[in-house]
């Protein structure tokens, strides 16, 4: 079956129903970002592969809503499918609800599977579209009675972290938990995201491609901690763990009826990350109290444990990195290397390192112009040849069993054009601003945005994806509550989270430019000013200098680069042998 062959059975569908719009969004019942084979329910209707969009379907039109970092690529993906690009002006904003409004007639209905959207979109799309007088469906799903091979939910092993390697034990994250409840007047707690799921009972699996995961959900209440899984992933002994840790054990589909039964005055629930078909189960005399899960700010604050161990494991991401660029610059020109070769070669190196459990998210391998799409996902039909010219992106991330990485390196092939060494040094003085800036307490990530950016606005350059986000420990690259983008999102950066800092420069059918280090905030002074934090990098490799141009840089940024390249050949040196490490002294000399 064609795309266009599915958008017209959906529009069937539709018709008898007598439904005018459709709603697709990118999700699973968990509200994940990155979701199970069976929930790429975009990829399946209309071939986009992008990780974030929402479709629309009319009888007239269909829609796929995204950002500036996928615009390229939908555009490539979507031709002949019957879909077309509705470019985004504020990334992650539902901007196709006022869409909705403006054209479609009073007594029109609009429909949506609720296991697929989040209790927060479905009330905006209530408050918005109702008292236009358009009514709401949602329980329609039209892709089920088309989707014959439709993939079974995941069933992959599961485990248990131990405390050394967490440092934290699951009874005293309950009990963190329990405290937090009291002070929202929350009698139960529902949970859903998998990756707050994941830290509170120090849980990882593989159900969900480069996210360590387990599809689960948790009810807890003062008394009771009820953890909704397929029991057959866990061993015995690690059921028998959570059992004393005092957490029953539910089966996964048991979840709606447990919502339904609960017996409390009130439930804390975080409407971005709670499905709308869970909402519609509690019992109508519930109060829901909307807040963000309490588990996500726990989890985006990084123990002492954690921080040391996700150290060690920046030294061994460096290590694998080091021999990944000397293999490269040795063999370009010389033998055939694509974006698909770097793809498996760069896997190769981490996986000869201790721990690894596999990459954290899909590897981009962008050259020349495939780098300027900034989420490019390399295929057997978009591989080019890599030759001994312009510039090559990386940007790929490990998952090993004490920390996640995640680092975009860009080099230098040869030949660079004048435009290239300046996009190129703006994209570091970027980098370089935005992660050795000193701020006050309170300070939020839009603000480090815009110190990033700055380097990039005085030449007129910018770039359409935030400058940061935060990662988890060996769990999702991508983790809030903070986030470093231009939304002014109230999430002070504190003491012992980790974020990336990521500016970029991209030119359509050019190149690409995006220079990335994970950073954690840490202590800097305090004084009568108040207190203020910096951030200590904790990714260690090379940042290529070739493309440099040293007049563009100021004295305390060329400094900034000479100190951090001193660092990472003494922390990574230990572990490299003669010649690799000669090789990086070389490439890491003072500019």
């Amino acid at each position: 079956m064609t795309y266009k062959e599915r958008l017209e059975a959906i529009r069937s569908q539709m018709k008898g129903e007598g439904i005018s719009a459709y709603i697709i969004p990118s999700a699973d019942p968990h509200i994940s970002e990155y979701v199970p084979d069976r929930y790429k329910c975009i990829e399946f209707a209309s071939g986009f592969t992008g990780s974030a969009g929402t479709l629309v379907i009319t009888d007239d039109f269909a829609g796929l809503w995204t950002d500036a970092r996928y615009f390229v690529q939908a555009n490539e993906q979507l031709a002949g499918t019957g879909f077309e690009l509705v470019k985004l002006q504020v990334q992650h904003a539902p901007e196709y609800i006022d869409w909705l409004a403006e054209r479609l007639p009073e007594g029109a209905t609009v429909a949506f599977d609720a296991k697929l959207i989040s209790v927060g979109l479905a009330l905006q799309l209530e408050a918005q579209l109702v008292p236009l007088g358009l009514r709401l469906n949602s329980n329609r799903d039209y892709l089920e009675p088309i989707w014959h091979d439709r993939p079974d939910l995941p069933a992959a092993p599961a485990f248990l972290l131990s405390e050394d390697t967490v440092g934290e034990s699951t009874e005293s994250k309950l009990e963190r938990l329990r405290t937090s409840l009291k002070k929202h007047r929350a009698d139960y707690h529902l949970i859903s995201s998998l990756d707050d799921m994941a830290w509170l009972f120090n849980m990882r699996g593989a159900d969900v491609k480069c996210n360590p995961v387990v599809l689960s959900f948790a009810l807890i209440s003062q008394d009771k901690a009820m953890l909704f899984v397929d029991t057959l992933k866990l061993s015995e002994e690690d059921q028998a763990k959570l059992k004393k840790a005092g957490v029953e054990l539910e089966t996964y589909d048991m979840i709606e009826r447990a919502v339904s039964a609960i017996p409390a005055d009130s439930i804390l629930i975080d409407s971005r990350r709670n499905c709308y078909a869970l909402y519609k189960q509690l019992p109508q005399e519930v109060r829901v109290i909307q807040e963000t899960n309490p588990t996500t700010f726990f989890k985006a604050v990084k123990n002492e444990v954690e921080i040391a161990n996700t150290r060690k494991t920046m030294i061994k991401d460096g290590v694998a990195l080091t021999r990944f660029f000397k293999w490269l610059e040795e063999n370009i020109g010389k033998t055939r290397i694509t974006e698909l070769t770097v793809v498996d070669k760069v896997r190769e190196f981490r996986a000869a390192q201790e721990g690894f459990v596999g990459e954290s998210f899909d590897t981009i391998s962008g050259y020349k112009a495939h780098g300027a799409l900034p989420h490019y996902r390399v295929t057997p039909a978009s591989d080019i040849e890599l030759q001994a010219e312009g510039l090559f992106l990386v940007d790929s991330g490990g998952q090993y069993n004490t920390g996640t990485t995640d680092i975009t390196r860009v080099v230098s092939l040869g030949n660079l054009t004048e435009e290239e060494s300046i996009d190129y040094t703006l994209v570091l003085k970027g980098m370089i601003d935005g992660a050795t800036a000193r701020y006050p307490k309170g300070t939020c990530g839009y603000q480090i945005d815009a110190i990033s950016r700055k380097p990039l606005w005085d030449y007129a350059r910018n770039y359409g994806h935030g400058t940061g986000h935060g990662v988890g420990f060996f769990l999702n690259v991508h983790e809030g509550p903070h986030v470093l983008n231009p939304s002014p999102t109230a999430v002070p950066l504190a003491l012992g989270m980790i974020s990336s800092v990521e500016p970029g420069i991209y030119r359509t059918g050019k190149h690409g430019i995006r220079i990335e280090n994970l950073v954690l905030t840490v202590q800097d002074e305090s004084n009568e000013f108040g207190e203020f934090y910096t951030f200590e990098h904790l990714t260690m490799a090379l940042i290529d200098t070739t493309p440099v141009k040293k007049d563009l840089l100021a004295a305390h940024q060329i400094k900034w680069l000479n100190e951090y390249h001193q660092q990472v050949v003494a922390q990574l040196g230990p572990h490299l042998s003669e010649d690799e490490l000669s090789w990086l002294k070389e490439k890491a000399k003072p500019i």
